[in-house]
């Protein structure tokens, strides 16, 4: 088997209804998975009644994003050894052709070990999605961002990011990566629960030399927000915390500390932000993720490795998005 496509699943009957049957249509029914993070709803039963050859992995609890895909893929590969895992959120229709371009890819550059397909909105096809995007990158705050989406702002997809280039980060949304990478990487934080661990992961893959790359021959259309909705503060919490943590372990030891002190401040003028527009549960979200990022601080310091590099463009993304007004990957500077 090439890939094995790996599709987390947590009381996502409805989900699954609607997304599933596209991904059994466009690929090799012996290469579906769906990982089950012990589900309470009939996810179960619809699967062994529609769909009889898509095999199941049982997880013993909701473990989230990180640690369920960890255990997941553990068990899958008792089964059957893949060259590739793509780990396919469950809220994702996938095209005609969308595995060949990106196997492709990876037999092409051994260097490679992670890539991403251009991910564009479920709910309106014409555009970019969030998630991913044309493929994604870090400024020098740790803020992510992707070619097609700054912050809130879509772009409409009209080929400007067909062609395949190498990235900074992939989403998790439809993630590929070489099994083996995978493995000696250890797979995911788990202390993260859900929400960054995809950039972590990247980084700490360009960290021991390999790449990360986008191609735009494969196309995706994702939900989003299936399981934490964007106005759910747990979101907004995990994404800032697991933020902190993941420069800590991974910034060169000169500039870990001055970068973790700035964001720490942006981060309270940003809570201030949320606190008008979004209201006070995302700004308490902002506050105790602060909370949340000192409790584990010297248990990440711990996990930081020699030869940690530079890979974010020093462009300040906050800066030229909301003083500058640049809204499109190709205006930032």
């Amino acid at each position: 088997m090439k890939t094995a496509v790996a599709i987390l699943n947590w009381n996502g009957r409805k989900l699954l209804e609607v997304f599933l049957p596209s991904v059994v249509e466009f690929s090799p029914i012996d290469s579906v998975y769906i990982i089950d993070n012990n589900s309470t709803d009939d996810s179960l039963d619809y699967l062994n009644t529609n769909f009889p050859k898509v095999k199941i992995i049982q997880n013993e609890a909701n473990f989230g994003y990180a640690k369920g895909y960890n255990e997941g893929i553990k068990k899958l590969l008792e089964h059957s050894k893949p060259e590739i895992l793509c780990l396919l959120n469950s809220d994702v229709k996938v095209s005609e052709n969308w595995l060949k371009p990106i196997e492709n890819l990876f037999d092409a550059n051994k260097e490679i070990a992670i890539v991403q397909p251009k991910i564009l909105d479920y709910k309106k096809p014409s555009h970019f999605e969030y998630a991913g995007a044309g493929g994604g990158f870090i400024d020098n705050f740790g803020y992510p961002y992707c070619r097609g989406r700054v912050f809130w702002d879509l772009e409409e997809d009209k080929g400007q990011y067909d062609e395949t280039i190498q990235t900074f980060w992939a989403s998790g949304a439809c993630f590929f990566i070489r099994t083996e990478d995978f493995l000696e990487s250890g797979g995911f934080d788990e202390g993260f629960f859900a929400h960054m661990e995809e950039i972590d992961l990247c980084w700490r893959i360009n960290n021991v030399g390999k790449k990360v790359f986008y191609c735009g021959q494969s196309k995706v259309y994702h939900l989003g927000g299936g399981t934490l909705k964007n106005s759910n503060a747990k979101k907004t919490y995990l994404n800032f915390r697991n933020s902190l943590w993941m420069l800590v372990k991974n910034l060169p030891a000169w500039k870990a500390f001055p970068i973790v002190f700035a964001r720490l401040s942006l981060d309270g003028i940003t809570s201030i932000v949320f606190l008008f527009y979004e209201g006070f549960p995302h700004f308490w979200a902002v506050m105790d993720s602060h909370f949340g990022f000192y409790k584990k601080l010297f248990h990440y310091m711990k996990l930081r490795k020699p030869g940690m590099k530079n890979y974010y463009t020093k462009q300040l993304i906050p800066y030229q998005y909301f003083l500058q007004k640049r809204k499109k990957y190709s205006d930032l500077k």
